[in-house]
């Protein structure tokens, strides 16, 4: 327990804070991977950055599978530790790596096998269903350090050390901010490879991630020493992890898909609005990946003392992480509506997709405090072990942006309509989940002494 942070004692905030601002920084890490990858695919042209968002749809479907052991081990790892069963901890962190290890190798090869038909369903020209599907091929052949990378991670969230992960992660960074520009365009002998060399270098740095983690748990006897990965899984873990992050990565899933749907939606005015909105949505991910780590830092803070049986501390640390995240929210409400030109230029030079990105960061930009509310309330949930509620909202408000977006877009609105749909579904599923969680704290027996909190 050397190395394992207690977060069942002290100042609520300062165990939040403490907690989320590394992951946090290990987010903002995760996203300047991909903002890297944009950056500079981006200069070859917006047809690069097109097959770069299309195959990058079919890695983010893979978090929904990385969701599901990567769940169960923050959850597991985050009560057993609050129970002080530091065994109970271990099995959770064996049956994790064993169940991802076996998802991503299957879904790796399912991408090769499959590449064709998946990318060919935008229809979006050869040249560049060409580049996506080169891409999608070099990134599945590292499907395995793309997605272990998380587990570790969120096996260090649970056990309270966030900022391990955090340094693990910049180091991948840095790797791949040398290695992006090296092989997309070359340089001395080095060829110019273009997406592909995107896609190598990205592989690359995840590989030494994991290289880094696995010689980081040999110096973690208290969570890592004696796993025997090659024993069976035993089915009351493996069922309680499925149980856990399924709901979540099945509102993962459909998010994805949704989006997908999306994408083909916008295909009908061609490619243009799909760089528009991989590079749009990454910028937009500066607020979700913020609120993004508050919600693992609620989920390991209302695990540990739920586990713990600490239920005051369990309901007030859900409206300190609230406050913050509202404030967060506004912040990136105001970046995102005054700050919309000078931050998607960055990306892309040319002046029709700098008009059409700035009209998207607007119209996103009024949801970003509902959206992160539901981000730090799915994290609450997450905590006491409901991962229902959060999928249902989830999966409810996206399905609804298709026929949002069919209609909306047959306006006066145009494309504008797609992105209006997908910014009044976010407001919505900010709105109804956390009127969820407040009913759960006045209602549910455990909670029952502190319904005046949330009155």
């Amino acid at each position: 327990m050397s190395r394992t942070y207690d977060l069942t004692q002290g100042s609520i905030l300062q165990a939040l804070t403490r907690l989320a601002i590394p992951i946090i920084a290990t987010s903002f890490v995760q996203m300047a991977y991909n903002l890297t990858d944009m950056i500079w695919v981006g200069r070859v042209g917006s047809g690069a950055v097109a097959a770069v968002g299309t195959a990058g749809f079919f890695t983010w479907l893979a978090n929904a599978i990385i969701l599901i052991p990567k769940v169960g081990a923050e959850v597991g790892v985050a009560q057993a530790i609050g129970r002080k069963d530091i065994a109970d901890a271990k099995s959770y962190i064996r049956h994790s790596l064993q169940l991802i290890v076996l998802l991503s190798v299957l879904y790796g090869i399912g991408l090769i096998i499959f590449r064709h038909p998946l990318v060919g369903f935008y229809r979006l020209g050869e040249s560049i269903e060409s580049a996506a599907r080169t891409y999608l091929v070099i990134v599945s052949l590292g499907m395995v350090f793309f997605a272990i990378n998380p587990i570790f991670t969120a096996i260090f969230n649970g056990s309270g050390d966030s900022t391990t992960p955090f340094r693990i992660n910049v180091i991948g960074l840095v790797m791949n901010i040398i290695l992006d520009p090296l092989l997309i365009f070359g340089l001395g002998p080095i060829p110019r490879l273009g997406t592909a060399g995107a896609a190598i270098a990205t592989v690359i740095a995840q590989l030494i991630v994991t290289l880094v983690f696995v010689w980081e748990a040999k110096k973690r006897p208290e969570l890592f020493a004696g796993l025997n990965l090659r024993s069976k899984p035993d089915r009351p873990h493996l069922k309680r992890i499925v149980n856990l992050g399924f709901p979540v990565a099945l509102q993962s899933g459909f998010f994805t898909l949704i989006a997908m749907a999306i994408a083909r939606i916008l295909a009908q005015w061609g490619p243009l609005p799909i760089a528009v909105q991989q590079v749009g949505s990454q910028i937009e991910s500066i607020s979700w990946m913020t609120a993004g780590g508050f919600q693992t830092a609620m989920s390991a803070f209302i695990g540990q003392n739920y586990g713990a049986k600490k239920w005051e501390r369990v309901s007030k640390g859900y409206f300190v992480g609230l406050g913050i995240v509202s404030i967060l929210g506004l912040f990136a409400t105001f970046l995102l509506i005054f700050g919309a030109r000078p931050l998607f230029s960055l990306f892309i030079p040319e002046q029709e997709a700098i008009a059409h990105g700035v009209v998207y960061l607007r119209i996103l930009g009024v949801s970003q405090l509902f959206m992160c509310i539901e981000i730090v309330t799915a994290g609450a949930f997450i905590g006491h072990g409901k991962t229902f509620p959060p999928s249902i909202v989830g999966i409810g408000f996206n399905l609804l942006r298709i026929p949002m977006a069919l209609i909306l877009s047959t306006t006066s609105l145009g494309l504008d309509g797609v992105w209006w749909a997908i910014s009044i579904s976010s407001i919505f599923k900010g709105l109804v989940l956390s009127a969820w969680h407040l009913g759960y704290l006045r209602t549910h027996p455990e909670m029952g002494s502190l319904r005046e909190l949330s009155a």
